[in-house]
């Protein structure tokens, strides 16, 4: 019985890729893919089903969980893919995962390298994102702008808010934790906000981030103050220069008044 233990607990040697052996060449063990359905983000009670993916035909599939020393889960499959069903997640089973699979002409203990973190979060709503603009929150007319509202998780779905305005501006889904809104610089002053939420139901929503002010570039409106006294001071040198005409002209005939007298 503890020459069984010890074969089980050989076999399900946690850490991966720390007893592969010579024997085994690389290119035989490449890292499988790990993914969740129907997201990586999941409220509590919700079902979840973790995909691990190996490139080529495996017999057993493991399920590591950071901070743990043996395997969470495992499942013996003659496949490229297992799936691992978790019923009614909650928030402790959150947390870092990957995915290793083994051929049964490996070594004992030979595991394949591990797959690339999955970042499994169980909650009632994401924290907010941030919202910046650029290049910067102060935009020329004739310029654009864009509005970048990033979270934390990839894969998301985006909405940007104006005050004001109560349906969402712009909707946008992302492979990446951003998304970018571009906004033409004439109409793009204004306070802004923004979300995100998970793509598909059951949603779950990120609190809203702080708002954003846009202001406009005011040299535009120097310009044209600039090129309105520039247009006064001509005008003002025209009424004085007829004024200095209707001044001398009044004088001359004066003066000619003057000198007709007997």
């Amino acid at each position: 019985m503890a020459l069984v233990l010890i074969l089980q607990l050989l076999t399900l040697w946690p850490l991966c890729h720390a007893d592969l052996t010579s024997t085994v060449p690389p290119a035989l063990y490449p890292k499988p893919w790990l993914g969740a359905q129907p997201a990586a983000v999941a409220t509590p009670g919700a079902n979840v089903t973790l995909r691990c993916r190996a490139p080529q035909p495996a017999w057993r599939f493991a399920i590591f969980k950071s901070g743990e020393i043996t395997p969470v889960l495992y499942r013996d499959v003659s496949m490229e893919l297992a799936e691992f069903f978790l019923e009614g997640v909650t928030p402790a089973q959150g947390g870092s995962y990957h995915c290793c699979y083994r051929n049964p002409g490996w070594n004992l203990g030979v595991w394949s390298h591990p797959s690339d973190t999955l970042e499994l979060l169980v909650t009632d709503q994401l924290p907010p994102p941030s919202l910046v603009a650029l290049p910067g929150p102060v935009v020329a007319p004739n310029a654009n702008v864009s509005l970048r509202c990033a979270g934390r998780l990839r894969g998301m779905s985006f909405a940007l808010y104006r005050v004001g305005v109560a349906a969402p501006l712009q909707y946008r889904d992302s492979t990446e934790p951003w998304a970018d809104f571009p906004l033409p610089g004439a109409s793009a002053p204004g306070t802004y906000s923004c979300y995100y939420h998970t793509p598909s139901s059951p949603y779950v929503l990120s609190l809203r981030s702080e708002p954003l002010v846009i202001s406009a570039d005011g040299s535009g409106s120097l310009d044209y103050m600039q090129g309105n006294l520039v247009r006064l001071g001509l005008a003002g040198l025209v009424l004085i220069s007829l004024g200095t005409l209707v001044v001398f002209d009044w004088r001359s005939q004066s003066s000619a008044r003057g000198s007709v007298r007997p």
